[in-house]
């Protein structure tokens, strides 16, 4: 994991406004598969919101103070992500499972369809 104090501001931004425009183009492009009209994801302002009807609303957040990532999970609670230069995604300290990983599994289940977000690589989805 990076000690926070090691990841710049900038990076920081970089890394995690990568990661939530990732997020949106995937899930975007995974309702229109499922086709369900009552499902829906936004994003204003650092939060992006997930709603799956009557399976429940994810809130996904950046966190600028803290240099995470926030999430919400119908199924799972609260998590804060780190950014882990390893692995080159973001991970929740506790289990070290990764945010992609976490939504794939959670959101397979809700939607009985295989989801893979690719949340992996995060720093090669940089636009320099």
């Amino acid at each position: 994991m990076v000690n926070v104090s090691d990841l710049s501001m900038e990076r920081y931004h970089a890394l995690s406004d990568a990661t939530m425009t990732t997020l949106l183009e995937r899930l975007e492009d995974l309702l229109d598969t499922v086709g369900n009209n009552a499902y829906e994801v936004d994003y204003h302002s650092g939060v992006l919101t997930l709603n799956l009807g009557t399976h429940g609303t994810y809130v996904i957040n950046k966190q600028p103070p803290n240099k995470q990532i926030w999430l919400s999970s119908p199924l799972s609670g609260p998590k804060r992500y780190d950014y882990v230069s390893e692995s080159d995604d973001w991970r929740y300290a506790r289990d070290g499972i990764g945010l992609g990983e976490l939504l794939d599994e959670e959101i397979t289940g809700m939607l009985r369809t295989k989801v893979y977000l690719h949340l992996e690589g995060v720093s090669t989805q940089i636009q320099e």
